[in-house]
């Protein structure tokens, strides 16, 4: 199970960090994802993260201002988002993989198994 928290309503030019706890799985074992949904848009892949946390993926619009980091001994996997922009917004959702001990980031909806519920970030200009 993985329950996503921390999103709400931000100005243009503040920070904002999601958090993800994951349950019932052994976390370490799985790269894991954030990823967004804007309405009328297709669900897309702003970050990953290897299961060590040391190879990490950035979407082009995010890259220099999100960053992806994840605690194995919490369980929980951040998106530290600084600067966001009125196109940020969305619902931020975690995913993990159906595969362990994966060598491979992925970045498309379809190679995620395991989804959270959804955080809505709203970021005002």
């Amino acid at each position: 199970q993985l329950q996503a928290s921390g999103g709400g309503l931000v100005q243009a030019g503040d920070s904002l960090r999601l958090s993800c706890a994951a349950s019932g799985v052994t976390f370490s074992w799985y790269n894991m994802g954030w990823f967004r949904q804007a309405p009328g848009k297709e669900r897309e892949c702003v970050a990953a993260i290897s299961r060590s946390g040391d190879v990490t993926y950035y979407a082009d619009s995010v890259r220099g201002r999100f960053t992806i980091s994840r605690d194995n001994a919490k369980n929980t996997v951040y998106l530290q988002m600084n600067s966001p922009k009125p196109e940020d917004t969305a619902v931020y959702y975690c995913a993990a993989p159906n595969v362990r001990f994966s060598p491979t980031l992925y970045y498309t909806a379809h190679d995620y198994a395991f989804w959270g519920q959804g955080t809505q970030v709203t970021v005002s200009s």
